[in-house]
C-alpha cells in the first residue's frame, strides 16, 4: 500500500492540487510565525512570498504517494511499466521505495536497507525537484 495519496494522472490534476495547497500553506505559514512570536515588523521582514511557496512545495511532495517494496516486487513492476525510472542508491539494497508519476511519463525511486521513512522522504523531495517542479513552479 501506497504511504501518500498523490499521484496525478494529468498536468491538469497537478496543478490543480498544487495551486488548492497555497491557502493552507499561507495559513501554516501564518501560524508557524505566531507561534515563533513574530512581531509584525519580524513577519513583514521574513514571511515572504518565497516562503509561502517552500511551504507549498513540501506540502505538494508529502501528499505523494510513495511505494514501499521489495526490490523483486520493484522489479516486476518497473518490467511492466513504460515510464522512465530514475533510481539512486546501491543496486544491492533489498528494499526499494519508488513514486510513479503518470502525468510525467517518469517515475523516481531510492534503494535502502533499512529506514523506510527516510527512504520515503528522499523519493518525495526527488519526485517533487525531478518530475513536477519545472512544470509547477516554471510555468
Amino acid at each position: 500500500m501506497p504511504r501518500g495519496t498523490l499521484a496525478p494522472e494529468t498536468w491538469t490534476a497537478a496543478h490543480e492540487r498544487f495551486e488548492a495547497l497555497g491557502p493552507t500553506a499561507q495559513s501554516v505559514v501564518r501560524e508557524v510565525a505566531k507561534a515563533m512570536e513574530f512581531d509584525r515588523e519580524e513577519y513583514d521582514d521574513r514571511v515572504t512570498g518565497d516562503v509561502v511557496e517552500t511551504a507549498r512545495q513540501a506540502m505538494f511532495a508529502e501528499e505523494l504517494a510513495v511505494r514501499v517494496d521489495d526490490a523483486e516486487a520493484f522489479e516486476a513492476w518497473r518490467a511492466e511499466t513504460a515510464h522512465e525510472v530514475h533510481v539512486v542508491g546501491h543496486e544491492a539494497a533489498d528494499r526499494v521505495a519508488w513514486h510513479d508519476a503518470p502525468a510525467t511519463g517518469r517515475a523516481v525511486a531510492a534503494t535502502f536497507g533499512s529506514e523506510p521513512e527516510a527512504a520515503v522522504a528522499t523519493v518525495r523531495r526527488m519526485a517533487f525537484n525531478r518530475l513536477y517542479r519545472e512544470e509547477l513552479c516554471d510555468p
